[in-house]
């Protein structure tokens, strides 16, 4: 009999083709939506390898569903929402997609801070709502990147090539990061900082930390204290390293400039309070919806699965 794959949400078909290819045994949840947790549990019994999106949360009570599987193959880079140690304690490796999204998002993490810094979001209403009535010396004024403090949250491959992005519009570049990171200062010339220190300096915070314990709410009340009324705020990480609630009260007082925002706290649920704010650009996490990227990601995947179920070392494994 066929190993058996279950997939659950439809990813890029070079993906699936391969698994095939391969001569797995593949079944695919089709409807574009989070698979009922029933329906998952009924999938997963008895697969040998799974390939989840971050819209599946396997939690110790989902992992013990998992009679045989041997590999659960994020499709992302972050794994928050798999419990690793516990998959780790039941002999599951589990894999995740780095480095093919890092452009993809580090291109995103940049528009929207020109779309924060110039306020195209406000423009386009402007012109949608029909109510442009010519050019004014003082309309929309905004912000220039030239001679100011980027902050980068996060000195990975992604907070790397996001900073990269940010110097070529001449910004100086600062950072917060656990550990001194040698390339990341030679390649960007940047300057490692402590949070507070970063966040009192920063005309722009760009996050792109992962999402654990020691990063939830990160930016609370009182580290968004520090930052100054001028300052961006960009994030394509994660929602739960900000405390939204604190952060929709300083955007509403004007005390910081304004937010750009790819993933929200309890995301899918959008805080109807954003909604109403003119000085934010909210955008329905695509940070890596690109046609490169989410085919990378996928043909990633689909590969781990394929090294484990083969009996050979996985591509990208999690630290466990």
């Amino acid at each position: 009999m066929f190993m058996k794959v279950f997939i659950t949400r439809e990813i890029a078909g070079v993906a699936i083709e391969y698994l095939k290819k391969k001569k797995y045994d593949v079944s695919v949840y089709s409807e574009d939506k989070p698979i009922p947790r029933k329906e998952l549990i009924k999938n997963i019994k008895d697969a040998d390898a799974v390939v989840s999106l971050i819209t599946e949360k396997f939690d110790r009570e989902l992992i013990d569903q998992l009679k045989k599987c041997k590999v659960i193959a994020n499709v992302a880079v972050g794994y928050d929402n798999i419990d690793v140690e516990y998959a780790g304690k039941k002999n599951i490796i589990i894999t995740n997609t780095p480095d093919v999204l890092t452009d993809s998002t580090a291109d995103l993490a940049m528009a929207l801070t020109l779309a924060c810094a110039r306020r195209l979001g406000e423009g386009e209403e402007l012109i949608r709502s029909k109510k442009f009535k010519g050019w004014k010396p003082k309309l929309l004024l905004g912000v220039e990147l030239k001679n100011k403090v980027f902050g980068i949250l996060g000195a990975g491959r992604i907070g790397t090539a996001t900073a990269l992005r940010a110097k070529a519009f001449r910004t100086r570049i600062v950072y917060f990061s656990k550990s001194k990171n040698h390339e990341f200062e030679k390649k960007t010339e940047a300057k490692r900082l402590t949070l507070d220190a970063l966040l009192k300096v920063s005309d722009f915070v760009s996050i792109h930390l992962p999402l654990n314990k020691g990063t939830f709410h990160l930016l609370n009340k009182e580290k968004l204290k520090l930052l100054k009324k001028s300052c961006i705020i960009i994030n394509t990480a994660r929602g739960e390293i900000i405390d939204e609630k604190e952060l929709i009260t300083f955007l509403k007082k004007n005390k910081i400039f304004s937010s750009g925002f790819d993933v929200y706290e309890n995301e899918p649920k959008i805080n109807p309070e954003l909604l109403k704010l003119k000085n934010v650009v909210l955008l329905p996490h695509i940070g890596s919806a690109t046609e490169d990227a989410r085919n990378n990601m996928a043909f990633l995947a689909a590969k781990n699965v394929d090294a484990v179920l083969s009996g050979k070392k996985p591509l990208t494994p999690v630290k466990q």
